[in-house]
């Protein structure tokens, strides 16, 4: 399904189909009295008595021909809530039927600046769906046209929403693809498409990587016939002197567990399980579009975990980048090892101003948060309420998790510096995180976020219709907006 909305300088045509009008609390329609007839007015009057008011949208059919939708804005709304009217309103388009919908901007009257670029960028971030490997598919396209003199979204705006569209909508396709297509190769190759965007990139292959020592990423990808790879992505939108924010995230393209292998109910999920990697390219991809006032780096590991002859065996001993040693005691816990040797490498290379790190890294995670919060470690109180209000204010929410030293003593190892998990049981999330920071080497501020359960949804929410949600490109993209530009 795709929607596509035209910005026209021009009064409201009164003939139009299907017209979308603003109207007050509880249906209040005196505002919207100038710009339908009048026996429409009293039409509609007389309909709103017997009408249900608590709802979000209201729709009356004038005739075969035109049917008027109202939306009424509510009091106390605040932005995720309009971009949710907008979701809602979404599941009245009739993609079936052949017609344009019409927006009147001159009855959008809020107090809140851009209501109705965010109620738009709400429809538009629920209209995504992937179906590209369906044989018989209907190209379902809806053409919205805003009309009106007030209530304009402004050219940068427009631009705004586009850009945090365009990377939602790239990180979701990139989870949503299958294992067989979206290995590490063909990864590689989509991010270096992205040099059209204006971003620098630079692909490591297993060969530059065997050479810079990163054992502990090359480890996980050993046993697939698929390359490994590190990739840095450069946005320079400020002076060269100025350092660089990082994102990290973990790629792993199909984690069978390796020999640790995984349980056969719901491995087919674990094509997304490379969506860290994804929210830091969408991310990206989101801030050269709109040409963001920062410098900015990804860098994404890529690496296939599975099982043969040469796949890595528990009881293995690695050398990080870092010259750390690692006891791979368990091979599904290899989210960590790509990210030990992407982090050490990223704060070693860019110097950056801070590193947060995203990755699908612990079911331990879900049992403690759901579906309702990604988890934040940090070692620096600063950037975790940077990001806790960032998640609140777009509705992408973090909840902060401990981190102590003590935890540290559950990853020690007998035969190498660490072990990859922690065998005496519980925290398992924390004792992750604790595995991560000891690949920051230099006191970097830095954040890892635990996005396993909300990367992805069968059942859907608020912004997406089920399957990849693309969390994190909105959260990051609001933290850069109001901490660093």
């Amino acid at each position: 399904m795709t929607v596509h909305i035209n910005y026209k300088n021009s009064a409201i045509k009164k003939t139009a189909n299907n017209l979308i009008l603003f109207v007050g609390d509880n249906f209040d329609i005196s505002g919207v009295k100038k710009v339908i007839t009048s026996s429409e007015f009293s039409y509609i009057s007389e309909l709103l008595k017997n009408s249900d008011l608590k709802k979000d949208v209201l729709f009356f059919e004038i005739n075969s021909k035109r049917t008027i939708f109202l939306i009424p804005i509510k009091k106390n709304l605040i932005i995720s809530d309009i971009e949710n009217l907008g979701a809602k309103f979404h599941n009245y388009i009739n993609y079936d039927k052949k017609s344009n919908y019409i927006i009147n901007s001159d009855t959008a009257n809020s107090k809140i600046e851009n209501f109705l670029g965010y109620f738009l960028h709400g429809l538009k971030l629920k209209s995504y769906e992937f179906n590209i490997y369906k044989s018989k598919k209907k190209k379902h396209v809806v053409v919205i046209d805003v009309i009106g003199i007030k209530n304009k979204i402004s050219t940068q705006n427009q631009l705004r929403f586009k850009a945090l569209e365009e990377g939602t909508f790239f990180t979701r396709d990139l989870v949503s693809e299958p294992g067989n297509v979206l290995h590490p190769d063909e990864y590689a190759k989509r991010l270096n498409s992205l040099k059209k965007n204006g971003l620098k990139v630079k692909i490591y292959n297993t060969k530059k990587l065997k050479k810079l020592g990163m054992n502990a990423l090359l480890g996980v990808g050993q046993g697939s016939v698929r390359g490994s790879y590190l990739v840095t992505i450069e946005w320079n939108g400020k002076n060269k002197n100025s350092k660089p924010l990082a994102f990290v995230g973990k790629g792993v393209c199909f984690d069978t567990g390796g020999y640790s292998l995984k349980p056969a109910k719901f491995m087919e999920d674990m094509t997304y399980d490379m969506a860290g990697s994804a929210t830091v390219v969408g991310l990206m991809k989101n801030l050269a579009i709109r040409k963001a006032k920062i410098n900015a780096v990804g860098v994404v590991g890529l690496v296939e975990n599975m099982v043969s002859g040469n796949a890595q065996r528990p009881g293995d001993i690695v050398k990080s980048y870092s010259g750390k040693t690692i006891e791979i005691l368990n091979t599904d816990a290899e989210g960590r090892l790509v990210l030990a040797d992407a982090l050490t490498f990223t704060e070693k290379k860019f110097k950056p101003q801070f590193i947060v790190d995203l990755a699908t890294l612990t079911g331990a995670i879900i049992v403690s948060l759901g579906s309702e919060y990604a988890g934040l470690f940090s070692n620096n109180n600063k950037l975790s309420k940077q990001l806790l209000d960032s998640g609140e204010k777009v509705q992408e929410k973090l909840w902060r998790m401990p981190l102590h030293e003590n935890y540290d003593k559950l990853i020690n190892s007998k035969n190498a510096d660490m072990q990859n998990i922690n065998y005496v049981g519980g925290a398992g999330s924390t004792t992750a995180a604790q595995f991560l920071q000891r690949f920051i080497l230099n006191k970097t501020p830095w954040a890892h976020l635990d996005i396993a359960g909300m990367a992805f949804s069968k059942y859907g929410g608020a912004l997406n219709s089920g399957g990849a949600t693309g969390y994190g490109v909105k959260l990051l993209n609001q933290l850069i907006e109001d901490d660093y530009e």
